[in-house]
Parts: C-alpha cells; structure tokens; sequence
C-alpha cells in the first residue's frame, strides 16, 4: 500500500461544512418559477386528482395561493387559464375580460412587485384542444399566428410582466414581438417554449388545464423526443425572431437539451420540471417508497446542473420551504 499513488478526492467531502464550501451548483428561491391554474366561477379550489396539492383556484381566492408564495420568497408565478366558454378559435383567449387577464390584473394590482408570466397558447380555450387553427383536420401555421400576437398584447394590456408562448407554432415569437412592439409593448420580454416536445409526461398538465385534444395528437408542431440537434435549431430561430428567456419542456429526461441550449445560446435557459415528473414523485413519495425532500432537491440541482438558470416547477412552495429550513 505504501508504494500506491493516488488522488485523496475524499479529503473535500469529510464534513457538511466542507462539502458545502466546494459546492459547485446550488438552488436558490429566486430561480423558481411556481404555476398557479385560475379557473371561472366563485368558491373554487379544486385538487388535481392527478397532481396532489395543485388546485384550480378561482379569482376570489387565488390571492390566497398568491399570497403564499410572495410569502416563500417566490419572485415570480406563471399563470394557465381554465375558461367557462370555449370556441374553434379560442377567443377567449384574447378576451380583455378573458380568465387569464382577470387573473393578472387582479394580481398585479395587490403584488406590484411580483413577476406575472402568462402562458400564451390557445389549447385551454379551444374546443378541439389543439394549439392552432383548424382545417380539414389539419393545424395550420400561420392563421394562428395572428390569434397568438392577439393573446399577447391582451396579456400585455392587462400588466402581465412577461409573455411565454407555448404552442410551437413556426414564427410564433416573430409574430408575438411584432405585435407586442406595434402595440407598443416593447419592453415586455418574450419567455419562449422554445423546445418543447411531443412528450408523455404531459397528461396531468391536460387534466388541470383542461387542454387534451379532442383528436390526434401534437406531434406535426411539437418536437420528436429522440431529436437533440433539432432543439438548437429552435431556440436559435426564437433568438433571432427576439425571444429572451428560453423554455426546455420537459426538464428531467432532457438534462442534456438544457445543456446543448445553454452552450449553444448563452441566453436565460428554464426548466421546465413539468406535471408527470411533478406526479411520479408525489406518488412514490406518498407510498413511502422514496425521501420526497431528498429527490425533489436533487432533481432541482440536476436542472442547474445541466445549464437551467430559472425552474418552473410545482414543487415550487416545498422547494422554497425547505431551502429557508436549509438557511
């Protein structure tokens, strides 16, 4: 043993305090984004069966959630409209008095300070569920266009602080910041789904937002998931049509797309830690069959890890819970 020659890596890792002084990569509250869903009607606070402690909340007690998470620290929400009324061209989408632009003006006007992104899609308020225009049973590109830069400026008009389109329409953040720049919007940021694939951990999103469609599927505008060069060529097209945060979607099993978009853009990249992730944890956890604090805080450094500067997770109140114990 004496003549062996090897490195002693074990030496940084012989107590807490030392482990924490060479930490490479930590979370923060202010990197979390937290999802609130805001549905029609009075007295409404409805449990996802699918996504536990994740609820629909009406306006007249959404303050309630919001009031949480100022609470926790959170800095910012991204809000998903669940509408009474649906049509084949979501136009409630870009009502004035549209459910999500209740919801921000509402919330704005008690929390100035905080940071409101609105999702901009048309999937919750179309009846066919799709994110587009319809014909023939096709999707069509650009007539949708149109409807997306008319959702944004009126999410805009309501004092939403960041507009984050999700559709994956071909030009959408183009059409986006020209309307929002016409409409004088200029600086309102764009936080674009810029990669976002046709993925199965989708189900209990579809379940709170009531968007499953109604036929097919989302794969003609949505990415294939076994594509990884794919991805680059998205977000560098949403750059150079003026978006300025760019979404992963979904984070867990596409770590190494955040780090491909990272390198390869050098802009804010999210994680996206999305609502099937968020469920098989909840539910492992509640069989007793994994430590959900443990895995929720690794799986949070694993998307910092990999490049994500901001995570959009419904874990978003735990995390924050916990990380003010850690302090």
């Amino acid at each position: 043993m004496k003549q062996l020659e090897f490195n002693r890596h074990r030496r940084l890792r012989q107590t807490a305090s030392i482990r924490r002084m060479v930490r490479e990569t930590s979370v923060k509250t202010d990197d979390l984004i937290y999802p609130i869903f805001v549905i029609e009607g009075e007295g409404v606070k409805n449990e996802i069966p699918s996504m536990p402690n994740v609820f629909q909340w009406s306006l007249d007690l959404v303050d309630t959630e919001v009031e949480e998470a100022v609470a926790l620290g959170i800095l910012s929400i991204i809000v998903f409209g669940v509408p009474a009324d649906k049509d084949d061209v979501g136009s409630s989408a870009y009502h004035d008095h549209g459910i999500v632009q209740k919801a921000i003006r509402q919330i704005k006007e008690k929390h100035p300070d905080l940071t409101v992104i609105a999702d901009t899609c048309l999937c919750q308020f179309t009846d066919h569920g799709h994110c587009g225009v319809i014909e023939d049973g096709k999707i069509l590109n650009d007539p949708t266009l149109d409807l997306l830069a008319k959702t944004a400026v009126s999410q805009a008009e309501a004092g939403a602080d960041i507009i984050a389109p999700s559709n994956m329409m071909d030009g959408f953040v183009a059409a986006i910041r020209h309307g929002l720049d016409e409409a004088g919007y200029h600086d309102v940021p764009i936080m674009s789904y810029s990669v976002k694939y046709a993925s199965a951990f989708y189900g209990p999103f579809r379940d709170a937002a009531h968007s499953s469609p109604k036929f097919g599927d989302r794969k003609t505008y949505q990415m294939d998931p076994a594509n990884r060069l794919e991805a680059i060529r998205e977000a560098q097209s949403d750059i150079e049509e003026g978006a300025d945060f760019l979404i992963v979607k979904p984070a867990l099993s596409y770590l190494d797309v955040i780090r491909e978009v990272k390198d390869h853009s050098g802009f804010p990249v999210v994680a996206y830690n999305v609502s099937g992730e968020y469920s098989m944890i909840k539910a492992a956890s509640q069989n007793g069959w994994v430590d959900e604090k443990a895995i929720v805080l690794e799986k949070m450094t694993s998307m910092k890890r990999a490049g994500a500067d901001l995570i959009l997770t419904y874990h978003a109140k735990d995390v924050a819970r916990w990380l003010k114990e850690t302090n």
